[in-house]
């Protein structure tokens, strides 16, 4: 066998092999730039978020959106979330009369609406939390309430919200499915107020919501009524259209939706939709 017969069977395999390698080398530099790609594109995005973000939320979303607010402003260096909290109908109302927003988180639908239907001014909202009522008495309850109707007890001076808040009309459905009839001392402008008027002693009861009793800590004692279940109050967010910063308000929202800001929310007392 000649030495020109063996270079067929040898210059496939240095081929094969080249190729291979050229391959391995092609399919390394692909990867390579993908990952530069991905890490690039994901840099990207992060500096994008920057600036000012005004957030209108309902006043029961205090504790837990603060919290949420550090942490966003936490992991984008930059940003600055501002909070407007109170009874979501005069939010909306503040909204509708032009004051300067990104985001709006109302305790009700029908709050949520008021914007949505002012010329088109939010984009879809979306249920993100829901929030049950409860009876905050002074600690260790001494009166024994025990019971929603226990507070028809005149003796007993009792606040609510007023009706036109969602926590207002959420007490005012129960006490109508229960055919109650509830006079109290006081109605106040949101869930805080109604609240903060046993935290001081000024009341002996208020119908809130489970997550500002939790709030309130050993300030207020907890009274759970079956009522509370047909009268549960679902908690939309949306984006404003006229923002300033919809990109961050938008990144906002999607943590409020997260697993992160669900938990945040969980804790709170907040059930999930």
């Amino acid at each position: 066998m000649t030495r020109s017969e063996h270079r067929p069977r040898r210059m496939p395999q240095v081929a094969g092999a080249g190729i291979a390698a050229l391959l391995a080398l092609s399919a390394c530099s692909s990867s390579d730039s993908s990952a530069k790609s991905d890490s690039s594109a994901s840099a990207s995005v992060s500096d994008k978020l920057s600036g000012d973000v005004t957030v209108f939320a309902a006043a029961s979303l205090k504790e837990s959106f603060t919290t949420l607010g550090e942490q966003f402003e936490k992991a984008h260096p930059g940003t600055k979330v501002t909070f407007n909290f109170g009874g979501s109908d005069t939010l909306a109302a503040s909204i509708t009369s032009g004051a300067p927003a990104d985001v709006f988180a109302s305790a009700s639908p029908k709050t949520m609406k008021i914007v949505t239907d002012a010329k088109d001014n939010a984009s879809e909202p979306a249920t993100f939390v829901r929030n049950q009522l409860e009876i905050a008495t002074l600690p260790g309850n001494p009166d024994k309430i025990s019971s929603l109707k226990d507070l028809t007890n005149s003796d007993l001076k009792v606040v609510l919200c007023d009706k036109t808040v969602p926590c207002g009309a959420a007490a005012q459905k129960a006490l109508e499915a229960s055919k109650l009839k509830l006079t109290p001392a006081s109605y106040e402008e949101d869930v805080k107020a109604a609240l903060n008027k046993v935290v001081l002693k000024e009341a002996d009861a208020a119908v809130v919501y489970k997550t500002d009793v939790k709030a309130a800590g050993d300030k207020v004692e907890g009274v759970n009524f079956p009522e509370s279940a047909g009268a549960i109050n679902d908690y939309p967010i949306a984006l404003l259209k006229d923002s300033k910063n919809a990109e961050t308000a938008r990144a906002f929202i999607a943590l409020v939706q997260s697993a992160e800001g669900q938990k945040v929310l969980t804790e709170a007392g907040f059930l999930q939709p």
